[in-house]
């Protein structure tokens, strides 16, 4: 009776599965037991090379995603004392995952964090996060799923995998309602209903246990993608190819900042203007950034701190504010964390460029003289005052120094470039003013511009 009712189960299980995905997990369980029928650790040395060439996943997680396999009880069987993993704890492993809800996945989660029963300490949850966050890093290089970005284009993700663990575990919450922080988070005990929570609340989990599993394990990579939240994880990047510019971002930090973006801009970022790449100007930043749809503004100050805002509306030289509710603030470094707008008002962007009367610069939040963000447009200054918090999106405050002095910036634009943007940058001054180039040729000064058009890299494939 137990083996028919577990066989029940089982069935259950792979029922969730259409028919040319269970034959996708079949053969990856074969190749994974090495065709014997389990997929063992006694052999595991043997198992892995043949699994495991060059190693897609970090070895940490392959221990964890063998002890959550490990942990499914076969009601009936005494699976206890052997290491070999079952077809059928693989299938509801596969299942639970990749398919299940938090409470179905919980189980499995607290023992991928401890290999023992009861309450997890807050330490070995950080430690199970940044696993996960490393390995999602790890096996998308190693599947060269990237999309344009890698790592030697943008900053060291060592730093990053500590900052985005950290903005996900202060979302764990005590039954009492209260979030333990810092000291106190790492020693703090939390049971399973506590994870399940967080599970539910943080989506982050649960889609990096997926990319892990598909992309580790290379399971389900292949068919269409039923789970939208993959898709774009990781935005195309142009625009940085073959231009030797290490990003101010890194592959953890664009995950989350993409994450929070309108929906239908999260599948690309061009990058408009990089001071290492157009030099130090404020007339060079308004040329590269003007009409050129939704952006990502991010800089680093001379401390080091890198911060920034996504402006939601194509930027335009006025002396308004501009945007709308969809704005935010970030940082980046020495913390992650998305600082959405408040209700308090409407100043989310601001830029003005050549004024007698009005502030010149580039500004998000707050108001004239006492911006969330600022750089003035004499550049290399800015401010970020908060005292506590900005009025627009009750971000504190970003840079080390209250007035800093900036290190370097760049802009990305998100989503599809509009249009007008594309013909607008082909065109120089002298092709919109003839007197000017008549001028010029008068001067003896053909049109030496027009080696400084930019090269549209719009044409660049993808790696």
């Amino acid at each position: 009776k137990m083996g028919n009712a577990e066989s029940n189960a089982y069935r259950n299980h792979l029922s969730r599965f259409l028919p040319e995905e269970q034959s996708d997990i079949d053969g990856v369980f074969d190749t994974l037991s090495g065709s014997s029928g389990s997929a063992g650790a006694k052999n595991g040395k043997a198992t892995k090379k043949t699994a495991y060439v060059q190693e897609p996943l970090p070895e940490q997680m392959t221990v964890r995603l063998y002890n959550g396999m490990k942990s499914i009880d076969l009601t009936g069987k005494s699976s206890g004392l052997s290491e070999q993993i079952a077809k059928e704890q693989f299938v509801i492993f596969m299942s639970n995952l990749l398919k299940g809800n938090a409470d179905e996945k919980v189980t499995i989660i607290m023992r991928m964090i401890s290999e023992t029963e009861g309450p997890v300490k807050g330490k070995q949850i950080q430690e199970f996060t940044e696993d996960l966050i490393t390995s999602v890093v790890h096996v998308l290089n190693y599947r060269k799923e990237l999309r344009g970005w890698n790592l030697e284009n943008t900053r060291d993700s060592a730093s990053g995998v500590k900052a985005l663990a950290s903005q996900l575990l202060s979302e764990l919450k005590l039954p009492d309602g209260t979030k333990p922080v810092g000291p106190q988070l790492t020693e703090t005990n939390f049971d399973q209903s506590v994870i399940e929570d967080w599970v539910y609340r943080v989506p982050q989990i649960s889609v990096f246990l997926s990319v892990v599993i598909r992309q580790g394990l290379q399971v389900l990579h292949s068919l269409p993608d039923q789970t939208k939240d993959i898709l774009n994880l990781v935005p195309g990047c142009k625009g940085i190819k073959g231009r030797r510019l290490v990003s101010l971002f890194d592959i953890p930090s664009i995950i989350y900042i993409n994450s929070h973006l309108p929906a239908e801009l999260q599948h690309k970022w061009q990058l408009l203007f990089s001071s290492r790449l157009h030099g130090e100007s404020f007339s060079q930043l308004c040329g590269h950034i003007v009409n050129k749809g939704p952006c990502i503004v991010i800089l680093k100050d001379l401390d080091g701190y890198i911060f920034g805002g996504f402006a939601s509306h194509s930027w335009e030289v006025k002396p308004q504010f501009q945007g709308d509710n969809r704005c935010f603030l970030f940082s980046v470094f020495p913390s992650l964390a998305v600082y959405t707008y408040t209700g308090y008002n409407d100043h989310y962007m601001y830029l003005n460029h050549g004024q007698q009367t009005m502030p010149n610069g580039l500004g998000m939040g707050g108001q004239h003289g006492y911006f969330g963000l600022w750089i003035d447009s004499d550049y290399g200054k800015g401010h970020s005052k908060a005292k506590p918090r900005c009025t627009t999106y009750n971000s504190p405050q970003l840079s080390a120094k209250e007035d800093f002095t900036l290190d370097a910036m760049e802009v990305w634009a998100v989503g599809d470039v509009p249009e007008s943007a594309g013909t607008k940058g082909k065109k120089s001054i002298l092709d919109v003013d003839p007197q000017a180039q008549a001028l010029l040729e008068m001067a003896g000064k053909s049109r030496q511009s027009e080696g400084l058009r930019e090269p549209l890299e719009e044409d660049e494939d993808e790696d």
